[in-house]
């Protein structure tokens, strides 16, 4: 108490920075002028200064906060206008703070969203009057971060507010009507999508910054008024002009004072890569205020200055001390604004402004990929919507794609002005086109309150549908060689495209490849298979196996190809759903050479040979069906697709062909007992025979004798049994199969059919337990002997 009863006494002076009324001695000034009354509340009693002095230390914090002297506070609070939010605004900030917001994060893309619409009008109201732009022509927004007073400013150059402005666009909602719109709003039985409808209408974005902050103050300068300050903790706020002046010059500081677990928003790299993410295609430049250390040379101290004098060693010999040089390297940390958003929205310029590489660039910055893609496409759409839109096909597939295949990507990004709006769609692609990366940029496209979820879907169905076209117009562009590259990593995303979207599926149709009996590497397309078919020919003959050996050793496509028929060769486990989708390419059907209903066009001649066939070979056929092969085959037919083959299995029209059956019964997901998979299996097939064959003649001569007997029954089986495994299908009776392969094998090496497996000699149980100690007892000495 004494101390500070000294201080007052012999002081003279007053605090040049807080004005407060104690007297104080020119020792007790800083430099500047400004008391240290607060720095002696480190050895001063606190129970020993008077409130005033207490008073002293607050403001002097004050200053720190808001870049305010005391007496510029003092001023400020004295002027302030103090006013309450709108009931609708309480209301609103309470929604969107507890509810609407998926993530905190967003409250950045809406502050520099905010100043880029700001930044907008002003340099639009310069194409007609330039001394709009006299107070500053610069145009950008500047991000700060004061991390010891846990305090964010966004500033920008726009075109800032009029004390009105602030009360109008901060403390209101100006709408008719919003008590009955909050009321809809709140009711618990408005749905989620009508909620974002009503939302949409009104720009609250600003309000997002209670998401991170308990009090906002925005400073802002419009060219028409003096500057003005409006502060707020979310519960009423004021509004005074600015004591400072115009230390804006023109445009808008937002403030933030940030919650403690909002914290992590002052660190340079977050801030910066929030602004990568959503704002890095703003038109404006936004810098960052952030630290670098550099290596920089510094003069030495005079105590470490190196003595030129000469020294004498032990020899008593003089020698001169080296010259150090008189700088020294030191690390230094320096503080400067610096520019993030570099990567330019080369979508908003015309096609032939972009050269090549821009394109490529621009693809690795928004994918991290190192390679370049196999083509791109860049359009502006019009219409119900407008937008612009760079897509690209990406040189690799990614290795998950199937595995996630139906699931939302964050492929395609959508931006509204060059803001990034959201990648996690659902529907912009469709699901086979997941692997297309791009951006989708619209000026008007209507968002909701959160700019989050689009407002109307209609209108994304309208971007998708273009994107679409788009993507697979770009396709049908490829060079050559990249189609190739290009088909061998997404043809299985072409052809479930066959099967998932019938409204394109005669644009992805011609960009179907299949390997053929033309060509031995080579891939043809539908197109030339049909400029490639016979004159009467009517129908796309195609065949499907596990592999091209397998299918080129087919029985079904004998006839054909010793015909000169093309046959596609359909390899993969998805082609045969993929033409079963199809009806037809090019006003032609498709024939698989495995089912029934195949047809030879060989002419009037050829037909009456065949009734000939079928007539002579009727008793075959007919035993066949009836006794041989009964509830095994539907029927027994002469083949018109045989050669070489005795016979093959066919199924029907709609039934499972071998592959078909291969392929259901090899799903993971496929359960123990499936009622569908059940019936298409147990489909009976056609038994078709070949008049030619030795063995089938054989048969039919042994048929018409009375010869039937079980040997002919049991070559019939056999015959079928082979049929069904060269046809591709499963056998049930496999164990029953191996019983008759091994009675042939028998008939060939004269083995008798009754001669019984020689049966393995019995070992009596007395010589196992024999043998069994004696060969304890041996190794019983083998180890005392190693032990001795």
């Amino acid at each position: 108490m004494l101390l500070y009863r000294m201080i007052v006494m012999l002081g003279a002076a007053v605090c040049s920075i807080c004005r407060c009324d104690y007297r104080l001695t020119s020792l007790l000034q800083t430099r500047d002028g400004r008391c240290i009354l607060p720095l002696w509340l480190v050895i001063v009693p606190q129970d020993s200064l008077s409130s005033s002095v207490s008073f002293c230390f607050r403001e002097e914090e004050a200053i720190k906060l808001d870049g305010l002297s005391v007496a510029e506070m003092k001023e400020l609070r004295i002027r302030a206008e103090k006013h309450s939010f709108q009931a609708e605004v309480n209301r609103m900030m309470k929604l969107i703070i507890n509810s609407l917001y998926k993530n905190k994060e967003i409250f950045l893309r809406e502050l520099i969203s905010n100043a880029s619409d700001a930044l907008d009008k002003i340099r639009l109201l310069s194409l007609t009057d330039p001394s709009v732009l006299s107070a500053t022509d610069e145009l950008s927004v500047r991000i700060k971060a004061d991390p010891e007073n846990h305090i964010l400013h966004v500033t920008d150059t726009g075109i800032g507010m009029t004390k009105t402005d602030l009360i109008n666009n901060l403390g209101t909602i100006a709408r008719s009507g919003t008590s009955e719109f909050l009321s809809k709003l709140l009711d618990s039985s408005t749905s989620l999508e009508q909620q974002q409808d009503m939302i949409g209408q009104f720009g609250v974005g600003f309000y997002s910054s209670y998401l991170v902050a308990d009090r906002v103050v925005v400073t802002s300068k419009h060219n028409d008024d003096d500057q003005y300050v409006w502060e707020s903790d979310s519960s009423s706020f004021t509004v005074a002009k600015d004591p400072r002046g115009a230390t804006l010059k023109r445009g808008t500081q937002v403030t933030l004072h940030l919650k403690e677990e909002a914290y992590d928003f002052l660190e340079a790299d977050t801030l910066k890569n929030l602004v990568e993410k959503y704002s890095q295609f703003i038109n404006f430049n936004i810098y960052l205020w952030q630290s670098k250390t550099e290596t920089v040379d510094e003069p030495i101290e005079e105590l470490e200055k190196v003595n030129d004098e000469k020294t004498e060693d032990a020899d008593g010999k003089v020698e001169e001390d080296k010259i150090e040089p008189k700088t020294k390297k030191v690390e230094k940390t320096t503080w400067d604004w610096e520019k993030i958003n570099n990567v330019k929205p080369i979508w908003m310029r015309r096609n032939d402004d972009v050269e090549a590489e821009e394109y490529m660039e621009f693809y690795k910055s928004i994918t991290k990929d190192h390679e370049n893609p196999l083509a791109y496409v860049h359009f502006t759409a019009e219409g119900e919507v407008t937008f612009k839109s760079i897509l690209y096909v990406p040189r690799h597939s990614p290795f998950d794609m199937f595995q996630n295949y139906g699931k939302g990507t964050d492929n395609i990004k959508l931006y509204v002005r060059r803001v990034f709006i959201t990648d996690d769609f659902h529907d912009i692609m469709p699901k086979y086109l997941s692997f297309i990366r791009g951006i989708v940029d619209s000026d008007d496209l209507p968002l909701n309150v959160s700019r989050e979820t689009l407002q109307q879907h209609k209108l994304l169905k309208v971007i998708k549908k273009k994107l679409v076209r788009k993507v697979l117009d770009m396709f049908k562009k490829m060079e050559p060689g990249n189609f190739e590259d290009f088909w061998k990593e997404y043809s299985t995303n072409i052809k479930l495209g066959i099967m998932e979207d019938p409204t394109n599926r005669t644009r992805l149709a011609k960009l179907l490849r299949f390997y053929s009996s033309n060509g031995k590497d080579k891939m043809i397309s539908l197109a030339e298979y049909v400029s490639r078919m016979k004159d009467k020919q009517e129908m796309i003959f195609y065949v499907a196996g596990n592999s091209r050996e397998e299918v080129e050793s087919s029985p079904f496509v004998e006839r054909l190809l010793k015909k000169g028929y093309e046959v596609l060769y359909l390899v993969e486990a998805v082609d045969e759903y993929t033409i079963q989708s199809m009806p037809e390419f090019d006003g032609k059907k498709f024939q698989n050479a495995a089912k029934e209903g195949l047809k030879i066009d060989d002419g009037e001649r050829s037909k009456g040979m065949q009734e000939q066939l079928e007539k002579e070979f009727e008793p075959l056929t007919d035993w066949l069906k009836n006794v041989a092969l009964k509830n095994k085959i539907e029927k027994a037919l002469v083949s018109q697709r045989l050669v070489q083959s005795p016979c093959a299995l066919v199924a029907s029209s709609y039934g499972w062909s071998g592959n078909m059956e291969r392929i259901m019964k090899s799903q993971a997901h496929s359960k123990s007992y499936d009622p569908t998979q059940e019936f298409y299996a147990s489909q009976k097939k056609t038994f078709e025979i070949n008049p030619r064959h030795p063995v089938i003649k054989e048969l039919l001569r042994r048929v018409k004798s009375g010869e039937s007997s079980e040997k002919a029954t049991d070559t019939a089986v056999l015959l079928f049994e082979t049929a069904t495994l060269r046809s591709g299908f499963t056998l049930n009776d496999q164990i029953g199969f191996a019983e008759r392969v091994e009675q042939i094998l028998r008939r060939t090496i004269d083995v008798s059919l009754d001669e019984p497996v020689e049966e393995e000699p019995e070992i009596e149980e007395e010589d196992k337990d024999k043998e069994y100690v004696e060969g304890k007892d041996e190794t019983k000495d083998e180890a005392e002997h190693s032990e001795l």
